[in-house]
């Protein structure tokens, strides 16, 4: 099952009066609860990448930052788990204070075994990344706040 079936099936869900799916395969396993109005995904263990378990977690990224109304937001476009690396061994797509431009690879959503690159979806300067590392993340969660380019 691809990332954007997971969310296809999360989103039909969501609208219909069905409270919870479950789906099993010789591959995964896969188990969706509407709780109030989010809803969640569960996974089996086994499905979690060899480096994702080895990663250490890092503190999260902190900068002094102004107001946050200036800047804009990269958003995770699904369900998934964040890297900020394309491999445990190589180096951050992004940092704070880099300059990135719309279209611009960011990081990895990992989503049943699927790695995903992330593309800005704005230009400007990273200020401030919201997740750490190997981190999950949901749909439309705020991954990272640019301000934007004059």
């Amino acid at each position: 099952m691809k990332a954007k079936e997971i969310q296809e099936l999360i989103d039909f869900i969501s609208n219909s009066g069905l409270a919870e799916v479950k789906i099993e395969t010789d591959e995964f396993k896969l188990s969706i609860k509407k709780n109030s109005d989010t809803p969640v995904v569960k996974h089996s263990e086994n499905l979690i990448p060899q480096f994702a378990q080895a990663a250490p977690a890092p503190a999260p990224v902190e900068t002094a930052a102004a107001p946050a109304t200036n800047y804009l937001e990269v958003k995770s476009p699904m369900i998934g788990t964040f890297y900020r690396s394309p491999n445990p061994d190589a180096e951050f797509f992004v940092n704070v204070g880099d300059t990135i431009q719309k279209g611009q690879p960011v990081c990895i959503i990992e989503a049943m075994k699927l790695f995903n690159e992330v593309e800005s979806e704005v230009s400007g300067k990273i200020v401030k990344i919201l997740v750490d590392d190997a981190s999950p993340v949901e749909y439309d969660q705020p991954l990272f706040l640019v301000e934007p380019q004059n």
